[in-house]
């Protein structure tokens, strides 16, 4: 699928669509050149992106001097901004690390000094008292910790998406479903070629392939270490649980992880995780027992009215564990050619000043292109129905009585949400549900999803039959009821 036209050279071509790839499509939109990005899932954020937990960092967990500091810092500052020109639902809700003892107070106060030194702006060390008046849920046990009121929370794929659609409206394109297999350079360019035979010419080439980058990386030369994939798994809550904490919780740090960690979503669930376990290959995302257990234990510890009943789904993603500890920026064919590999945490936080950071990068190898003087950086507003008044939401039906039909009923969502998320470019019932929220309640799509699929096809014009859950053969009907009860074939 493409968002828009379909050429075969670009100035500057992007392997990726996640929140990185995105944002770099996004500032290079602001020029005049040609861009497009090229990504191998169905929609538009599906790798690490997806599985994020939505965490704008303040910048004290970094060591100082690191890529991951200066561009996290950096990155923090640009999100009002962003998420404001974007309509991304954003919120700085603040970050509070807990210390159980004396001994974990002390590495509060390192890590006070270390965020001080890093920039981070607004940091305190809180006792006992002044903790529980601010999160009263927390368990009587806490006895300190070091608040930073910029840290924030996001809607990772939101923002991803976003972010497309804006270039996209900026003059950059987008091709879906398409899987890089060989990429070679010709002197002059890089020749992409994909799976099916297509093939694309580029100027200047990024690679931010997230768990691949390394892979791709190899390819055009580049002595890359392995990326080292990384599972993280969470557990989201019933939003009538939401507001058991309003910031952030960390517990102090091990070496291996920033902890397991109790999160207010930007769309008022509760959730909590991630693990991170290392794995020897980087496509299981499966949720265990194992990690249901280490994840509820740790973070009932913190917050002992957590229950388990009010759980309403689970997830995990691989993230792109970077084998230096820290992102990683490699180039290749004189510096046309640029490889960004291990975008862990904090890469979302970074993810803005990233795509500066590599705007600098080409024109350092060359890249030249005035800015234009027609960008918008605004993408036009979103209707969220459940959140308008009264008021507006007469006006809006008025204006499109399909926002009168509600589709989803556990999230108050309409059909002229769902139709307008197909015509952002949602392709799918997952699609429709990072977009909307459409089965994401308590019911996690049990009633809505039939409906959904019903409206994708006629929007999109085809068989029912067709519409997957996530792209590739996750079809979710297999065949006609009459066709079936008649010995009709199943669809393939």
């Amino acid at each position: 699928m493409t968002w828009l036209g379909k050429q075969t050279h670009y100035d500057v071509i992007i392997i990726g669509g996640g929140v990185v790839g995105t944002a770099v499509l996004r500032a290079l939109s602001r020029l005049r050149l040609t861009s497009a990005l090229l990504e191998k899932a169905k929609e538009i954020g599906w790798g690490v992106t997806k599985a994020n937990s939505g965490i704008v960092h303040s910048g004290f967990h970094s060591d100082p001097g690191t890529w991951k500091t200066k561009l996290s810092v950096a990155g923090n500052r640009m999100f009002d901004q962003l998420c404001d020109e974007l309509d991304v639902p954003f919120e700085r809700n603040g970050m509070l690390m807990v210390a159980t003892s004396a001994e974990e107070e002390e590495i509060l106060e390192r890590y006070y000094q270390q965020g001080l030194g890093n920039g981070v702006e607004g940091l305190e060390i809180l006792g006992a008292e002044a903790l529980h008046r601010l999160e009263p849920n927390l368990t009587q046990e806490t006895t300190a910790a070091l608040r930073a009121p910029s840290g924030g929370i996001v809607l990772p794929f939101e923002l991803a998406t976003a972010q497309a659609e804006n270039a996209v409206a900026n003059g950059a394109h987008i091709y879906t479903g398409v899987v890089v297999t060989d990429i070679d350079y010709n002197g002059s360019q890089f020749v992409i070629t994909t799976a099916t035979g297509d093939s694309w010419t580029a100027t200047y080439l990024v690679n931010s392939a997230g768990l691949h980058a390394d892979e791709l990386a190899r390819i055009c030369g580049v002595d890359a270490q392995p990326i080292i994939p990384r599972k993280g798994e969470e557990y989201l809550f019933d939003l009538r649980v939401g507001k058991m904490v309003s910031h952030t919780i960390f517990p102090v740090p091990t070496p291996n992880s920033k902890g397991i960690l109790v999160i207010p979503t930007a769309e008022g669930n509760l959730m909590i995780g991630p693990t991170a376990l290392e794995l020897p290959y980087k496509d299981d995302v499966a949720t265990t027992a194992q990690g249901f257990d280490e994840i509820f234990s740790s973070t009932q510890r913190l917050v002992p009215s957590l229950n388990r009943r009010d759980m309403i789904t689970s997830f995990a993603g691989a993230r792109a564990g970077s084998p230096t500890g820290d992102f990683i920026f490699e180039t290749s064919h004189n510096g046309k050619g640029l490889h960004l590999m291990g975008i862990e945490s904090p890469g979302l936080t970074a993810a803005p000043a990233i795509a500066d950071h590599v705007l600098g990068m080409l024109k350092d190898a060359g890249l030249t292109a005035e800015a234009k003087t027609n960008f918008n950086s605004r993408r036009p507003r979103v209707i969220r129905f459940k959140d308008l008044s009264d008021a507006e939401k007469e006006q809006v039906i008025q204006d499109n009585p399909l926002y009168a039909h509600v589709v989803c009923r556990c999230e108050t969502i309409t059909e002229g949400e769902i139709v307008d998320a197909i015509r952002r470019g949602a392709r799918t019932v997952d699609g429709v549900k990072f977009r909307t929220r459409a089965g994401m309640g308590r019911c996690q799509g049990g009633f809505c999803t039939p409906r959904v699929v019903d409206i994708l096809a006629r929007e999109l014009g085809v068989s029912p039959l067709e519409i997957t859950k996530r792209g590739g053969d996750s079809h979710l009907l297999v065949a006609e009821a009459k066709a079936f009860l008649k010995g009709g074939e199943l669809h393939d």
